[in-house]
């Protein structure tokens, strides 16, 4: 091969990866099922399948309203029983344009599931319009959880402040939690989890977008945790104690994904053999 045919092959393999990279993954959309073992789940709610749509960031490139109602109606036919939404409503690359939650909040309000459809705030919605953000979830249906839990019949859910710019008070979001129940929480940033107890058999969060973008033996480039790597994507175990982080959906700072498609996380959760 000569030289110019090696730099045509080298110049269409870049354009390649840059349509990849800055078009085609970020504006597409996958819904993947995770089975998740958890100690001490009642075999009575084994199964219970759980929707997680994490950093929407509305407004973003390839993330308008018709974009948003896709995800719904693609959640929506996942029937999931439980619908948690870790924050990051607000748009959040600097190519985005003003959605306001006037705006998204009635495309939300079309997300169906039998134990409701809960949400916190991440720190871009802090950042911008925390107070008008919550309004219109709420006014849509949509329960907010700062730092306070709710009983969904056998088990509890709780929602954990974002631990950058909210009051992640971990012990008052599960102070009204009956002892010995079984527990799920949810929070915007998974850097949380070191400060969690076992009580809580499942942490679910999302905030680090999977580093966006991953290249295999160098790592993912940007995860946005004091802990690096550690907690950037799906499901963790340490010392007994369980934490799933979502990749999301938009993309911050700049519109790029590669290797780390948006996703909408379906959890399946089941009690590990032997648990009651």
């Amino acid at each position: 091969m000569t030289r110019r045919n090696l730099s045509l092959a080298a110049n269409l393999v870049a354009l390649i990866l840059a349509l990849w990279a800055f078009w085609w993954e970020p504006s597409s959309l996958v819904v993947r099922s995770y089975r998740l073992e958890i100690p001490n789940w009642p075999n009575s709610v084994a199964g219970l399948r759980v929707a997680v749509l994490a950093d929407l960031h509305i407004g973003s490139p390839y993330r308008g309203l018709d974009s948003l109602a896709q995800t719904v109606a693609r959640t929506n036919a996942e029937k999931p029983d439980l619908i948690v939404m870790p924050g990051d409503f607000i748009g959040a690359t600097f190519l985005r344009h003003h959605v306001s939650p006037e705006e998204f909040a009635p495309v939300l309000s079309g997300l169906r599931a039998r134990l409701g459809v809960w949400a916190v705030l991440g720190n871009h919605d802090w950042w911008d319009l925390p107070d008008d953000v919550r309004r219109e979830l709420e006014s849509h249906g949509i329960g907010v959880l700062e730092n306070r839990a709710e009983p969904l019949g056998e088990f509890w859910l709780a929602g954990i402040g974002d631990f950058w710019e909210s009051q992640h008070d971990v012990p008052t979001a599960l102070e009204n939690v009956s002892e010995g129940a079984p527990l799920l929480a949810f929070t915007h940033n998974p850097d949380v989890f070191v400060d969690t107890p076992r009580k809580i058999n499942l942490l679910v969060a999302g905030h680090t977008h999977g580093g966006q973008v991953w290249f295999p033996l160098l790592g993912r480039m940007v995860v946005p945790s004091r802990y690096g790597e550690r907690f950037a994507i799906g499901h963790i175990v340490e010392d007994g104690r369980h934490l799933f982080v979502s990749p999301g959906i938009g993309t911050s700072i700049i519109p790029v994904r590669f290797l780390t498609s948006p996703e909408v996380s379906i959890l399946e959760i089941h009690s590990v053999r032997g648990s009651s």
